[in-house]
């Protein structure tokens, strides 16, 4: 197959919030590519999750992409009013009741290698004190 009709490469992302067991609307991300292990990370592209903790709206990668970086702005999402219901799950869990900051991890900055052609889903399940991540299909 020549480059010319060569599939894209894509990327895609949900998150879910374990601590209530409920996607997490409304966290922002970057999208961020670079090629090579020392290339620079270039910015290309960004998005909001939706009500069902998705970003379907990324896009496709450049050509010569090698890595990928998702950059989640979790902080943010912990500290709205309107998802507020984190913290009946932080008094739920036997952690520090007072802490430096707002969020124990700020941002999730995920980065994974690619090959072309292929597409990666790339879901977080996040909660207030921990998160892990795999590649999903």
């Amino acid at each position: 197959m020549s480059s010319a009709t060569a599939a894209p490469t894509s990327v895609s992302t949900h998150i879910l919030d374990t601590s209530v067991g409920r996607p997490a609307e409304g966290v922002a991300l970057t999208l961020s590519v670079r090629s090579g292990s020392d290339g620079a990370w270039t910015a290309h592209g960004a998005s909001t999750t939706d009500a069902d903790g998705r970003c379907k709206d990324l896009p496709e990668l450049p050509a010569g992409t090698t890595h990928v970086r998702l950059d989640f702005a979790v902080e943010e999402y912990f500290d709205s009013p309107k998802h507020c219901a984190h913290q009946q799950a932080e008094e739920q869990q036997d952690a520090p009741r007072v802490r430096d900051s707002g969020a124990f991890f700020p941002e999730v900055a995920i980065t994974f290698a690619v090959q072309p052609g292929e597409h990666y889903h790339v879901p977080l399940l996040l909660n207030p004190f921990g998160y892990s991540v795999y590649r999903g299909s």
